[in-house]
């Protein structure tokens, strides 16, 4: 059987790595990507072998669409020589019409149903939809898609993506063994889904300000942003772009405070303690904080007491929690299988 797998972001990537390890033993497979600063360093890092065709479309509508026209036209021609039977993808907009137009069935797995603009290009679209059995399959439904052709997992996909292994010799420069390690990710900014609204420049302001003495180290997306948070904090913290694998940034990392996406649910299941400013309110971070692996808080000065009360502490109760939960979770990739097999 000859898969496309059509792969957009950082998490897709990770997320895709056991999919492919699995598929790619039987069957022919063909993985599409597009221009984006972010997965092709990571893909580099994981070695990891995808033809790049079109670009990401920024911050503003048109040049979304323009980006997306384009794409379409140059991925068609590809698909139509590849000719696979199935496509998988992570409601990718220009997979769900491809494979609509050429007929191919189409299987994806989701578990942003607040990304609305994708929603409604997508689940209209696609034959079978994978979701995690946290988020209710209404929040899915309501853009199109019939709830018997919806199939939940009991797992969160981050239960996926820490499992991968990583380079432990990889060089971190702006670490620092003697001191506390405080990890600062920045919201998205381009996604359609997001406000402009930024809720971390007050709480970096407090950090650096009442955590002087320990290694700061904010993880940017995009230069324009990272040159706004250098003029911001100057020499107070180290301002890093996204080179890395994360798992390796969190695997020294002695707090992570991030905006309640990928990293956030990644770094709570690894057991690490996990402070969630919530800039994109979403119902996997809501799953996390119930389950006590997340502390969601937007007050600076909360934030900083949180700290210091991390930083005093002995037990190793995040650990333990994020263990037994991860333990608890069943593998997606089995039901992704299962569902092409049928």
């Amino acid at each position: 059987m000859k898969i496309w797998i059509d792969i957009l972001t950082p998490k897709q990537l990770l997320f895709s790595e056991p999919i492919i390890e699995k598929l790619g033993r039987k069957h022919e497979l063909l993985c599409t990507s597009r221009e984006y600063e972010e997965v092709s360093k990571l893909a580099k890092i994981r070695d990891f072998n995808l033809i790049f065709v079109g670009k990401h479309g920024g911050g503003d509508k048109k040049t979304k669409l323009n980006a997306s026209i384009d794409r379409m036209k140059k991925l068609s021609k590809i698909i139509m020589t590849f000719s696979p039977d199935i496509v998988i993808s992570f409601c990718s907009p220009e997979a769900a019409r491809i494979s609509f137009g050429l007929g191919i069935k189409h299987i994806a797995f989701c578990d942003s149903p607040h990304a609305n603009a994708v929603m409604r290009l997508t689940l209209p679209l696609i034959q079978k939809l994978l979701i995690p059995a946290a988020i209710p399959k209404k929040e899915f439904s309501r853009y199109g898609i019939d709830k018997k052709n919806i199939i939940s997992y009991k797992a969160i996909d981050a239960s996926v993506t820490i499992k991968r292994m990583i380079n432990q010799k990889a060089v971190l420069p702006f670490y620092n063994n003697k001191q506390k390690n405080i990890l600062i990710r920045v919201e998205e900014e381009e996604a359609s889904y997001t406000s402009k609204s930024s809720r971390i420049i007050p709480i970096i302001k407090k950090i650096i300000n009442d955590y002087s003495n320990e290694n700061i180290v904010i993880l940017g997306r995009y230069t324009k942003q990272i040159q706004n948070l250098q003029k911001l904090v100057g020499r107070k913290a180290k301002i890093v772009k996204m080179s890395f694998d994360g798992k390796h940034l969190l695997n020294n990392t002695d707090i992570f405070i991030g905006s309640g996406g990928t990293m956030t649910a990644e770094s709570a299941l690894m057991g690490i303690p996990t402070i969630s400013y919530n800039a994109v309110p979403n119902i996997i971070e809501d799953f996390l904080v119930k389950k006590y692996l997340i502390k969601r808080e937007t007050n600076p000065i909360k934030i900083s007491n949180y700290i210091m009360r991390v930083f005093q502490s002995k037990n190793n109760l995040n650990q333990k929690r994020a263990k037994r939960i991860v333990g608890n979770m069943e593998d997606p990739i089995q039901k992704l299988i299962k569902v092409i097999k049928e």
